[in-house]
């Protein structure tokens, strides 16, 4: 089964490279780019779960709405992007209940930032998505952790999908960044290996974001916006030709406690 999954939030990445981006504008790029994602899965028929700040679902109603429409799973990426605190765990996941009327059993971490096991557990989450398994400077040292699924108490653990060999990461910066030939076979190993893959990436990629005023270095910006939207739709469809399966979290954690 291959997860695919996003990290829908305001875009203010500009900000930590001290750039310019005010608060409607982070909302709009993510909006723009969430649409040209859910465009790509409708054609193809592939199922995604979409891991959204309440900041950005209270703004974006209508895309919330459409893609538990056409099948896809929402869970939560706490309250806001840049401000976290432990209540925001089990706020953001009533929240999006309320207003979508949808049941919300799963985490990620802004930023995949650490975060206590045993407050995820009492804010009443089934899995939690929130480890990238490689090293990455300054960034991610989580080389002793599990490449795959294991049980924290009673959360499911889900790191997102790093190679068997040398744990390569898999994750958004390395589609944008490796020849898609290269990563296309680090994920064929993974898939023959682990037998399911977990990748994630954001709707900002999916729109332009080369402004000067951001000040994004370019290996952030490297095949965004359209480029992106090409080369994440001709992956989607090398994956369909494989005979690979798209699925959300909900159902790959039903399919394994089977």
């Amino acid at each position: 089964m291959v997860l695919l999954s996003f990290d829908i939030e305001e875009f203010d990445m500009p900000l930590e490279y001290k750039g310019e981006i005010s608060f409607d504008k982070q909302i709009s790029i993510s909006q723009h780019g969430l649409e040209n994602i859910l465009n790509i899965l409708k054609k193809h028929g592939a199922k995604a779960t979409f891991f959204s700040t309440v900041v950005f679902a209270e703004n974006s109603k209508h895309l919330i709405e459409r893609l538990l429409n056409e099948g896809h799973e929402l869970a939560s990426h706490t309250w806001f992007h840049s401000e976290f605190e432990d209540k925001h765990l089990k706020e953001s996941r009533e929240r999006l209940e309320e207003l979508f009327s949808t049941k919300v059993t799963g985490l990620r971490m802004p930023r995949m930032m650490p975060v206590d096991e045993k407050e995820v557990e009492k804010a009443g989450y089934l899995y939690n998505s929130s480890i990238n398994p490689t090293f990455l400077p300054g960034r991610y040292n989580n080389l002793k952790v599990s490449r795959t699924y294991f049980n924290e108490g009673n959360v499911m653990q889900v790191p997102a999908s790093v190679s068997p060999n040398f744990r390569i990461p898999l994750f958004w910066l390395s589609f944008h960044n490796f020849p898609l030939a290269f990563y296309k076979k680090l994920v064929a190993d993974v898939l023959k290996k682990d037998k399911y893959l977990n990748i994630y990436f954001h709707p900002w990629e999916f729109s332009s974001i080369k402004e000067e005023a951001f000040k994004l270095p370019g290996f952030t910006v490297k095949n965004s916006g359209k480029d992106m939207v090409a080369r994440f739709d001709a992956f989607v469809e090398w994956l369909k030709e494989k005979g690979h399966t798209f699925g959300t979290f909900q159902e790959f954690q039903k399919q394994v406690h089977a």
